[in-house]
């Protein structure tokens, strides 16, 4: 059968890969895009409707905003790369049951460079 190959099926995109997608081509610009701009720019054969459901979804998660522009609707993210990312390192550790091993798991695993900024980050507020 068409398009049920193991190959196929391994090319497709997971929706949080999609969802993710999306949000990258939204935060790369400081517009409102359509979904037919992030379509376009996504490329890969991907259809306008995927990319609307991806934005809905994103809409109904909070993520984006849908900005009225006549019938057609863009959108842009709610919050930044780095908001988002901070609040899924929020939420990580809420979740776990010791959340200082977490965070020393966490740090163990930092490059120079990033161990350096915390360093930094931490100096500034008085830690």
């Amino acid at each position: 059968m068409a398009g049920t190959t193991p190959r196929s099926r391994a090319e497709r995109r997971s929706p949080g890969e999609l969802e993710s997608e999306v949000l990258a081509t939204l935060w790369a610009t400081d517009r409102a895009l359509t979904p037919a701009e992030i379509q376009a720019d996504l490329g890969g054969g991907l259809a306008y409707n995927t990319v609307h459901t991806i934005l809905r979804r994103l809409h109904d998660k909070g993520l984006v905003l849908r900005d009225a522009d006549g019938r057609r609707g863009a959108y842009r993210p709610l919050k930044n790369a780095a908001q988002m990312t901070a609040e899924a390192m929020h939420q990580a550790l809420d979740r776990g049951p010791d959340p200082i091993a977490a965070l020393q798991q966490f740090v163990t695993g930092l490059s120079p460079a990033e161990e350096a900024a915390l360093r930094a980050l931490l100096g500034e507020s008085g830690a």
